[in-house]
C-alpha cells in the first residue's frame, strides 16, 4: 500500500527553529559539547508567584474543561492589560485565548483566508507565518528588506505589493528574528497606505512587547492609526515575558466576527486551553510584573556582548537591536572569504560540526547571508560560543 499525504501538508516544511534545536539536543545526548543558540526560549524559570498559582489550581481541582475561548477571569485580565498598557478598549466577545501564540496566528489565517488570497509578509519574518498561510491555502507575498532599511517595510514597499487579492498584512515588532522594531512614524506612514484599502485586514504580533530597550514605550500600528481598530488583529501571550515558553498560552484581540470564527476554528481543533495554564497565566497578566525588568536586564546585558563581539570579527556586521533576545548579523562577506562555505546554510552546518555552535541560518527566516543568534542563554554560553566561532572563522 502507498499512502498519499496531503498536498496541503507536502506544501509546508516543519519548523526550522526547533530543528536545529532538536539536532543540538541529539548531538549533546551522543556526547558532543554543543552550544545551543537556536531556540527562542527564555533560559530563566517561570516567575514563583505563577507556578504557586498553578500549583493552586491543581490542587483545588481545576483540571477540566473550560470555555474554548478561554475562563472569563483570564479574558478580563487580558481586557485589563490591553487598556492599562496598550490604550484599547475590548469586550470578552473580541478575546480568544489558545495554546500558545502559534495557535493564535493559525486560527486567524484559518477562519479568514480563503484558496487564492494573498497575505503581505516582511522578510525576515518568523519561520510559522509563510506555512500556516499555505496551510490555509492562501499565498505568502514576502517582501524583502535589507539592514540599511533596518530590516523594515516602507510604505512604498506595501503600496507596490498590494493586489486586489490581498487580504492580511503582517507585522511583527519587536521583531523575530531581527529584534528591530517600527517607529510610531514609520507605522503611520503605513497605515496611511492602508486606509486606502478597506479590505486588507492586519495582524499585528505583539510578542516580544515587554522586552523592548529602545527608547520611548512600546507602539503598534493601532496607536499609530486608531482608524484601524475595526480590522486589525492584535495577536501576545505569555510565552516570551514571563519565560512561559512550555504553559502554551497565546491570545487575541480584534473584531467580534473574526474572533468568533477563530473560536470556531479552535472548537475543532484543541477545544481550551490547559485550564491550570490559564490560572497560570491570569497570575503572570496581574500579577508583580518586576520579574520582566529582571530579565530584561540581563538580555540586554547579552544583547550589549554579542553586539559587539560579532561586529569585531572580520566579515560580520550585527545592527544593534531594539528588544527581543535576537541578534541577526549579516554574514554574507564571511562567506565570500571562507572557502568550502557557499551560504548561510553551510555556515551553519559548519559551525555546529566543527565548533560546537548551533545558529539558524537566515533563510529560514526568508533573508540568506544572515544567522539569528539567540541571546536567551548565560553570559557564560554566550562568551563561549563566540570564542568558538572567532577561531572557526
Amino acid at each position: 500500500m502507498t499512502i498519499q499525504l496531503s498536498d496541503r501538508v507536502k506544501a509546508v516544511k516543519p519548523s526550522p527553529t526547533l530543528a536545529i534545536t532538536a539536532r543540538a539536543a541529539e548531538m549533546r545526548a551522543a556526547g558532543k559539547d554543543i552550544i545551543g543558540l537556536g531556540a527562542g526560549e527564555p533560559d530563566f524559570d517561570t516567575p514563583e508567584h505563577i507556578k504557586a498559582a498553578a500549583i493552586e489550581a491543581i490542587n483545588n481541582g481545576f483540571t477540566k474543561y473550560t470555555a474554548v475561548d478561554g475562563i472569563p477571569s483570564l479574558k478580563q485580565a487580558i481586557i485589563d492589560k490591553f487598556k492599562q498598557d496598550n490604550g484599547f478598549d475590548y469586550q470578552l466577545n473580541q478575546i480568544l485565548v489558545s495554546c500558545g501564540g502559534k495557535q493564535s496566528f493559525y486560527n486567524l489565517a484559518q477562519a479568514l483566508l480563503n484558496p487564492g488570497d494573498e497575505v503581505i509578509i516582511p522578510a525576515p519574518y518568523w519561520v510559522s507565518y509563510p506555512d500556516m498561510v499555505l496551510l490555509a491555502d492562501a499565498v505568502p507575498v514576502i517582501v524583502e528588506t535589507t539592514q540599511q532599511q533596518q530590516f523594515k517595510i516602507t510604505a512604498e514597499q506595501l503600496r507596490n505589493t498590494i493586489t486586489d487579492k490581498t487580504r492580511l498584512l503582517v507585522i511583527n515588532s519587536p521583531s523575530n528574528p531581527t529584534g528591530v522594531a517600527y517607529s510610531e512614524p514609520e507605522l503611520k506612514a503605513l497605515a496611511e497606505v492602508l486606509l486606502e484599502y478597506p479590505d486588507i485586514i492586519v495582524a499585528t504580533d505583539d510578542m516580544y512587547e515587554h522586552i523592548l530597550w529602545k527608547k520611548g514605550t512600546f507602539v503598534n500600528i493601532l496607536n499609530a492609526c486608531p482608524q484601524l481598530y475595526d480590522r486589525t488583529m492584535v495577536l501576545n501571550g505569555v510565552s516570551k515575558a514571563y519565560s512561559m515558553t512550555g504553559w502554551r498560552i497565546g491570545y487575541a484581540a480584534g473584531p467580534v466576527e473574526i474572533i468568533a470564527a477563530m473560536r470556531k476554528i479552535q472548537s475543532q481543533s484543541t477545544s481550551n486551553p490547559t485550564s491550570i495554564s490559564q490560572v497560570a497565566a491570569e497570575a503572570a497578566i496581574t500579577g508583580d510584573q518586576s520579574c520582566i525588568d529582571e530579565m530584561m536586564v540581563e538580555f540586554k546585558k547579552r544583547h550589549d556582548f554579542v553586539v559587539d563581539a560579532l561586529n569585531k570579527l572580520e566579515g560580520i556586521d550585527c545592527l544593534p537591536t531594539d528588544g527581543t533576545f535576537y541578534v541577526f548579523p549579516n554574514i554574507e562577506k564571511l562567506i565570500q572569504r571562507l572557502e568550502g562555505i557557499d551560504s548561510d546554510m553551510d555556515f551553519a552546518e559548519y559551525l555546529i560540526e566543527k565548533a560546537g555552535v548551533a545558529l539558524v541560518p537566515g533563510t529560514a527566516f526568508g533573508s540568506p547571508g544572515h544567522m539569528r543568534i539567540s541571546i536567551a542563554t548565560s553570559m557564560e554560553n554566550l562568551e563561549q560560543a563566540l570564542e568558538r566561532i572567532k577561531q572557526a572563522i
